[in-house]
């Protein structure tokens, strides 16, 4: 299999729960998507496809990303990039 770069890393804070999860890989993405998710909604699903996509190299990792973290500001989670926190 190869391997997908996904760029930097990023946190998703919760702002509920006060966790944290550091997600390095688009299989993270993934398994987060999948299996660690506050909500089961559209965003969710749409960035699951494009997670998905891009791990086949039909969409860009920037669109899966892009996605992911249009899910993440719908399920409430904070992102950190870089050092950097964003409220998304």
């Amino acid at each position: 299999m190869m391997e997908i770069y996904w760029g930097s890393p990023m946190t998703l804070e919760s702002s509920t729960a006060g966790t944290q999860r550091k997600v390095t890989t688009i299989e993270e993405a993934q398994y987060c998507l999948q299996h660690a998710w506050p909500l089961s909604d559209t965003t969710r699903d749409s960035a699951l496809e494009q997670v998905e996509a891009a791990m086949v190299c039909m969409v860009s990792v920037r669109d899966a990303r892009a996605a992911f973290l249009s899910a993440a500001r719908a399920a409430g989670f904070r992102a950190r990039q870089d050092g950097d926190v964003q409220s998304l």
